[in-house]
């Protein structure tokens, strides 16, 4: 079958995973399920899919602890079979189809299957262990995060290009926003801009409560709730029933505006967030915006192999003691947050998190969003937000925002 695309384009080259990244990841996951004794791994969640396979479509892939892995799809094949670099794609009309051509395909069914448990709906489950009829299933989410965390060289290059995207669309906000518009028009406005240049709009999240919003416009007050930090009510201004993203409140001169947004461009997120203000900002909220660039800039400079992901939390918790602000760094009393960062790349928050007792350590790879803020009750938010990778020597900004105040 030919392998050009159907799909239209701007006269660029088609967006692909290359097939030797599939490879790699492909002998690197079956290497995890030798180690811990799982003789196959079924993947139904679609960002992992696209991971492994390097297409989205309606399917599911069966790996092997041994063998050339199978791509399994029932909508839409020829798109599969242009987008994947799996060599063995098989066309089915249902997953009722699976396990008779799992099967045939290896000569027999595996005795132990890892699922995505993490995500995998329990009524689906059910459904597959009364089709697959096998001995022993096991979480395999683990083995797959743990592979994930470790970013290729291929895949910081297209967190690289996200990033320029995003720092383009930080300073076409600098010059759009005006006092008078609602923070909704602003927002819309951001968003229309980057997706005219290829955002992808869709963030990608894992855990099932979690809404993904590209963007939390929180002007003056809108910032200062007490919960504004908490995962429930990652925003404000908007209808009680999703309190995220930009309300209605109409943007002034001369007051702080924390700007969050999350840019998605061929499946690779960033999260960056930057202060701004029109015509000058108050002098308290400028000196907190200020301190959380020290703590930023401070915590990266720690940043390196083998550093524990705590080590760096407590760090900054220090640092924000030191200049006085412990009140308002990471929320307000009873609402404060135990991190200050998280994992991210194809999902928008990635498992590992720069927080209070995790003691994994840093390896050369994993790539973090890095987000000291601070809530001042009935007054303003504060904080920074910028997306790095570790390397060999330390760490390096992917974001390519100035790390700034943005006084407009």
């Amino acid at each position: 079958m030919s392998r050009k695309s159907a799909e239209p384009n701007d006269g660029q080259k088609p967006f692909r995973v290359p097939v030797d990244e599939i490879r790699k990841r492909t002998a690197k996951i079956q290497r995890e399920l030798q180690q811990n004794g799982i003789d196959g791994l079924f993947i139904a969640q679609r960002v992992d899919l696209f991971y492994f396979s390097g297409t989205a479509q309606n399917g599911f892939l069966y790996i092997p602890a041994e063998g050339q892995p199978t791509l399994f799809i029932k909508q839409y094949y020829p798109r599969a079979r242009e987008e994947s670099g799996i060599d063995h794609i098989v066309e089915i009309d249902s997953i009722r189809d699976v396990p008779r051509q799992i099967a045939q395909i290896y000569g027999g069914m595996p005795e132990t299957l890892g699922f995505e448990l993490d995500v995998l709906p329990v009524n689906d489950f059910n459904y597959y262990t009364r089709i697959f009829k096998i001995k022993k299933y096991v979480d395999g989410s683990p083995l797959i995060f743990n592979l994930r965390k470790i970013k290729s060289d291929w895949e910081i290059q297209q967190m690289e290009k996200t990033a320029e995207l995003t720092a383009k669309t930080f300073e076409y906000m600098r010059d759009a926003i005006e006092p008078g518009l609602s923070e909704m028009e602003f927002a819309a406005m951001a968003e229309s801009y980057a997706r005219k240049r290829g955002h992808q709009g869709k963030i990608r999240t894992r855990h099932y409560q979690t809404e993904g919003y590209p963007w939390h416009f929180l002007s003056g007050k809108n910032g200062a709730m007490p919960g504004l930090l908490d995962a429930a009510a990652s925003g404000a201004g908007t209808s009680a029933a999703f309190p995220v993203g930009a309300g209605r409140k109409k943007i002034g001169i001369n007051e702080p505006i924390m700007i969050d947004m999350g840019m998605v461009l061929n499946g690779y997120h960033l999260d960056e967030t930057r202060m701004f203000a029109i015509e000058s900002m108050p002098n308290r909220a400028m000196q907190a915006s200020q301190i959380a660039i020290e703590i930023h800039n401070l915590v990266l400079e720690k940043a390196s192999p083998g550093v524990a992901l705590d080590e760096l939390f407590e760090y900054s918790v220090k640092i924000a003691e030191s200049r006085g602000i412990a009140e308002s760094y990471l929320g307000a009393a009873g609402h404060k947050v135990s991190f200050i960062g998280h994992g991210i790349g194809l999902e928008i928050v990635e498992p590992q998190y720069i927080a209070r007792n995790k003691k994994e350590i840093l390896q050369p790879g994993m790539t973090f969003a890095l987000e000291p803020k601070m809530v001042f009750v009935d007054e303003f938010a504060a904080g920074v937000e910028s997306v790095f990778v570790v390397t060999h020597k330390g760490a390096r900004l992917i974001t390519k925002i100035p790390v700034e105040v943005f006084i407009c």
